[in-house]
């Protein structure tokens, strides 16, 4: 059985289509991810998932349920980590964690989430005194202290440093490795390719791509990259002579040169010829930013 069903979801505010007839399935035991541009409607579809929102039209069922009519059971299986969630200042850790555990009849022993989310040092720590970080792995202990068979997280490592990213990337993989279904809503591409078995891409309310990272990255079809710096800047267009070269740009001080089959050896071979040694030459994947930009394009948007 799939998880989450959404078929055709609308959500409208007057001649405003936040989210346009997106259709998608949430398999159990899967990291889904959702992406896309700011006011994309990412987070108007996961709040209509948790019932925070009624949808203007369309179906949709979270583990055989209706969130719009059948709330209260929804929330009972569901946990939610939303991008503007907060606390009181003067709350405590522990105390937070005692209180949503009263919510529920059979939660989760909450002295075992301080510890797995690295706050049992901070139980006594007031809310407005925790860092970013221990901000976002309480929250995420919150939404964990009922033991909900699906938890989504929206935006869940904004702010934080690469160490606590990373960090916290482990941790998501470890709800996965328990069985449960995760929907992450992430602006951080490399986050996305790393974590999730499935991405939504979703550009001005519609669903324009969907599959998993190496099958959207495959789907591409781009060319190669390589990168080397140009300390003493010279003229490059002699490699666009060069066998399967499509391009040869500067960027930022480095020289990209782009290309297909046999790229680093036919370059490479070319330098060699003319005596220049390339100083931190590297090649460049195709990442999953890349196909972002590619469906979505490179303008700024508005803010959610």
């Amino acid at each position: 059985m799939n998880v989450i069903t959404v078929e055709n979801l609308k959500k409208s505010y007057g001649d405003t289509h936040a989210v346009a007839d997106i259709s998608f399935s949430v398999q159990r035991g899967e990291i889904f991810g959702i992406v896309g541009p700011n006011g994309a409607g990412k987070t108007t579809t996961v709040e209509c998932l948790a019932g925070l929102r009624r949808a203007t039209s369309g179906s949709i069922r979270v583990l055989g349920l209706d969130p719009q009519r059948e709330e209260r059971a929804v929330r009972r299986l569901i946990g939610v980590q939303l991008q503007q969630s907060a606390l009181p200042d003067d709350i405590r850790v522990w105390e937070a964690l005692d209180l949503f555990a009263s919510f529920y009849p059979h939660p989760l022993d909450w002295h075992v989430l301080l510890n797995t989310w690295g706050l049992a040092e901070k139980s006594t720590a007031r809310f407005n005194t925790l860092s970013g970080g221990q901000k976002q792995r309480l929250f995420i202990a919150l939404a964990l202290v009922h033991n909900p068979e699906l938890v989504i997280l929206d935006e869940l490592t904004t702010g934080l440093d690469p160490q606590a990213r990373h960090a916290t990337w482990d941790l998501i993989e470890r709800l996965r490795a328990e069985g449960k279904t995760v929907v992450l809503v992430t602006h951080f591409m490399d986050e996305a390719e790393r974590l999730c078995d499935r991405i939504a891409i979703i550009d001005h309310g519609k669903l324009v791509a969907l599959d998993s990272p190496k099958t959207l990255i495959h789907s591409l079809n781009a060319d190669m990259r390589l990168r080397f710096a140009d300390p003493s800047p010279r003229d490059w267009s002699l490699l666009q002579t060069v066998e399967g070269v499509n391009s040869v740009e500067r960027r930022n001080g480095d020289v990209v040169v782009s290309g297909g089959a046999n790229l680093l050896v036919n370059v490479v071979t070319k330098m060699n010829e003319i005596g220049y040694q390339p100083v931190d030459l590297r090649s460049e994947a195709v990442t999953l930013e890349d196909v972002f930009l590619s469906l979505t394009g490179r303008e700024i948007r508005a803010n959610d």
